[in-house]
Parts: structure tokens; sequence; C-alpha cells
């Protein structure tokens, strides 16, 4: 991911490009490693479900374009020419204020009502492997992203560091959701890993937390991480499994925001 962000900013390459080959090289390199070294080979997705998760992936990218497009003018307007931090303090403080924005919406989308229809849908599936961390509604990867997106465009970091930090992003995305058995050590302490992300997901509410995508920071600070050395969830997926629509209704799903009936299982924080 490094040598990726500091190639395309030394050679001034497009970053679209350069983003988009380094998203699918990331699910490439998970879902290989999830072959190799799997945590759960129960969880390996079936050809059916690839064929889902695919649909959803573009709806993803879909959400994704819109909230660029929704952000992009302000963006413009508010990323500096010539920023008054130097690169290398840029990039670190637009992820440390991209990863705070990120936690405070995600928690708060386990709380509030309205927000956990949108992203309930992404706790439906009952495995967790690199394949479904696109399992979202297209409405919630807008919003996730254009709040993370317009919080760095406000405070005017660089597009430069906007554009690593969103490589970041796609690498923890990716590997917080990846079916293989690694242990980071030490680390879990500031970076989210398989091993704590898989506890997000537990149908058990009570060690459900850990909001944070990338930086397990926010949990340590905000008192919602609870991961400790070989702690695994007994089952992973919905605490009322019936609350939502199952990941192959994939239309259904996209609609459920405006169904009668309530949606209840909303997490503590």
């Amino acid at each position: 991911m490094v040598a990726v962000a500091a190639a395309a900013l030394f050679l001034r390459l497009d970053t679209g490009p350069v983003t988009a080959l380094f998203q699918a090289s990331v699910i490439s390199y998970l879902a290989l490693l999830e072959r190799v070294i799997p945590y759960d080979r129960e969880w390996h997705p079936s050809r059916g479900e690839w064929g889902r998760y695919l649909i959803y992936f573009l709806l993803t990218v879909a959400g994704s374009v819109v909230a660029q497009f929704l952000v992009a003018a302000l963006v413009g307007i508010f990323s500096p020419a010539d920023p008054k931090l130097p690169l290398w303090a840029d990039i670190p403080s637009a992820l440390a204020v991209g990863s705070l924005a990120s936690y405070l919406l995600h928690r708060l989308s386990h709380a509030n009502p309205l927000l956990w229809r949108l992203h309930g849908i992404h706790h439906v599936p009952d495995k967790v492997n690199v394949g479904n961390n696109g399992v979202n509604h297209i409405l919630d990867i807008v919003l996730s992203q254009g709040v993370v997106q317009l919080s760095l465009a406000l405070l005017g970091f660089s597009q430069e560091a906007v554009f690593a930090v969103g490589l970041f992003v796609i690498t923890q995305g990716y590997f917080t959701h990846a079916n293989i058995d690694v242990h980071i050590g030490v680390l879990n302490h500031l970076l989210v890993s398989p091993e704590q992300h898989r506890l997000h997901h537990s149908t058990d509410l009570s060690e459900a937390g850990h909001y944070g995508s990338d930086l397990a920071v926010w949990d340590k600070m905000f008192g919602s991480y609870t991961w400790y050395t070989g702690r695994k969830p007994a089952q992973v997926g919905l605490h009322d499994p019936a609350s939502f629509p199952r990941t192959d209704a994939v239309l259904a799903s996209q609609v459920q925001l405006w169904r009668r009936r309530a949606v209840s299982d909303r997490q503590p924080v």
C-alpha cells in the first residue's frame, strides 16, 4: 500500500485507475489467502454467493461514485494547492480525521433506527469474508463515504493525502473482513484486525463493539473495544435474522428501508 501510494504520487499518476487496480489486487490477494490460511472453512463463499457479492460490490462502487460526485466540487474548493502541512504530516492527520468521522457515523448507524435500516444489511450474512465486505445498501455507502470525504474536504487536506488515506481504508476494509487465520498481537491496540472485526459481526450484542473500520484507537478511547487474545464470536450475523431480507434477495435488501415493519435489531453503543 505504501509503495503504491508513493509511486503514484511521485510519478503523478492518475489516482482513479491506480485506486481501482489497487482495490482489485487487494481483493484477489486476500481471496487467495482465504483458501491458503482460512479462519473457518465454512465461511468460504459458494459460487452463488460470489455472484451475489458481485452485484452488491457493483452497488457499493455506484454508491462510492455518487458520494465522490456530491463532494467533488467541495474537495476542489477546499483542498489547497499548497497545503499548510507537509505531506508527511498531512497524510496521518487526514487519516485520523477520516477514521474518527467513520467511527462516529458507524457507531450512530448501530443506534439510530433509520440508519440501522441501511447499515443492517451489511450484518445479514452468517459468515465474514472478503467477498461480503461489499454487501451494503447503496445509500449507506453514499452516506458513509460522503461524510468522511466531506470532513476531509472542509478541513482542507490535500488531494494527495486523501488519495493515500483512501488506499489505507481500502486495505483495512477488506483485510478486517478477510476469512484468514492471522494474529497481529500488540498492533491490535492500534489497528483493526480480522480478530476484532469478527466480534463486531457477532450475534451476541454484548460483545459486538468495534465500530472502527481501520484504526482501533477510537474503540479504545470510547469504550467499545471488547476483544482480548483468543476471544472469538460463537456465531456471526444478525441478532434477529428475520428483521432483514436475506442476502440473496438483493432487490428486497435495497428497498427494505421503506418497509412498514419496524426494524428493532439495534446494537448498544
